[in-house]
């Protein structure tokens, strides 16, 4: 049988689960695809660097041009990241026939019609389940599993690091710069957290999961991003007392054929199970017209996981190579893309507001409310012995965003009103 040969750009954590799974899983692997499979040549940056796996010295080059001008690779698995390097490595071996296997979400969510119009091209398959929720089969599961039903909703947990921090923020009682050291230390949060921590890292898989999901080809502008950088622990504390965990959460909608997408802190009842996932754990929840609620929980990163999703997806495109069917792949984004306004936009919103201490004060805020045709659920007054003034949290029904940014700046205006210390949305 003649073996399929691959080529592996990059050896980093994922890289090297990948080797190890090809590897230790070789004939299982050859007998769900009928050939051996064999990664031939691995771009690397250092060939003489020490590694954790055995490798022969032959299969490592720092020539990319080695592997994607081989006219013996079949199938190339980059796992290298960055972007636009990447991006016209890709594109060039795509123009050479070259099948791609992607776990780099930043690439996907940035340049994905791009690349997987080029595929379609030179008839290539373009997968790419690992750079959504690691080991989590989530976009075969949105491209196959709902393929007859309608999502309406795609809410997830998909940064680990965040969740890591929030986590040990609602556990510990801990500020988050403490965490945020910790999670730096552990291996969980980069020396620059930004990407993570701001929401960014999140945006872009659920650029992604938006796309698959409702079929249409969702920006990474389109997504309204807010991280976690100012949440304190008296948030968490509040959120605790009131029966809420604050999660970052990204959220994609649909109604009517208008969607919007979003990542923002959210507190979620605890009675919903996406209010359990802890750590460095991600899950995605999905609601479709005809399946009702589904959830699907997993390791977000990590060696073996990733490097699972990977392999799943070189085993599937090995499969395509011997039924002939490559570059079949149905066409992902086929309708077109409706923003939901401000107005169309709607959610339960929490708030917490610094105010002064005195008599009238709660009846002018309410006020507010009324004057937008917001409504309130619940309306609490807090003492809190370390601030001279009162602490007031407010809990909406279902209000519009264009109702509450009215809100918000009416409330900026009052000279009663010191400080709008915190906006959430609400979920469950």
């Amino acid at each position: 049988m003649k073996p399929i040969k691959v080529g592996l750009l990059g050896l980093g954590t994922v890289g090297t689960g990948v080797v190890r799974i090809v590897e230790k899983h070789q004939s299982d692997l050859e007998s769900q695809v009928g050939s051996p499979i064999v990664i031939e040549k691995i771009l690397v940056q250092n060939k003489d660097k020490a590694r954790s796996i055995s490798i022969d010295q032959h299969k490592l080059t720092d020539d990319v041009w080695e592997i994607i001008h081989n006219p013996e690779i079949d199938v190339i698995v980059e796992v290298m990241g960055g972007i636009e390097l990447t991006r016209s490595y890709i594109l060039e071996a795509l123009s050479r026939g070259k099948h791609i296997v992607t776990a780099n979400k930043d690439l996907m969510a940035l340049h994905g019609p791009e690349i997987l119009s080029k595929a379609q091209e030179h008839g290539c398959d373009v997968l790419y389940e690992a750079s959504v929720a690691g080991g989590i089969p989530i976009i075969r599961t949105l491209i196959e599993g709902f393929s007859s039903d309608r999502i309406m909703k795609i809410m997830g947990i998909v940064n680990g690091t965040t969740n890591y921090i929030l986590t040990k923020m609602s556990q510990e009682g801990a500020d988050y710069s403490e965490v945020l050291k910790e999670a730096q230390a552990l291996g969980y949060a980069e020396a620059d957290p930004t990407s993570d921590v701001e929401g960014l890292d999140a945006a872009r898989k659920m650029t992604i999961l938006a796309t698959l999901g409702f079929r249409a080809n969702v920006a990474l502008e389109d997504v309204d991003v807010k991280g976690i950088s100012a949440i304190s622990r008296e948030d968490i504390l509040y959120a605790k007392r009131l029966g809420y965990e604050v999660k970052l959460l990204g959220i994609a909608e649909r109604q009517d054929d208008y969607i919007s997408v979003s990542v923002q802190p959210t507190m979620v009842k605890r009675s919903h199970p996406i209010a359990s996932v802890n750590g460095v754990f991600n899950a995605v929840y999905v609601y479709g017209e005809a399946v009702g609620e589904t959830m699907f929980y997993g390791p977000g990163a990590g060696e073996l996981p990733t490097a699972t999703s990977v392999v799943a997806d070189l085993v599937a495109v090995v499969k395509n190579l011997k039924l002939g069917v490559n570059g079949k792949q149905e066409k992902i984004a086929y309708k077109e893309k409706k923003l939901k306004t401000d107005e169309q936009i709607a959610s339960k919103y929490y708030l917490l507001l610094h105010v002064a201490d005195r008599a009238g004060v709660l009846a002018r805020i309410t006020q507010a409310f009324a004057e937008f045709e917001v409504s309130l659920e619940s309306v609490l007054q807090q003492p809190n012995p370390s601030n001279p003034e009162a602490e007031i949290i407010i809990i909406t029904h279902d209000a519009n965003k264009a109702s509450m940014k009215k809100v918000l700046n009416s409330l900026e205006d009052m000279e009663v009103v010191k400080t709008i210390k915190s906006v959430y949305r609400v979920e469950g």
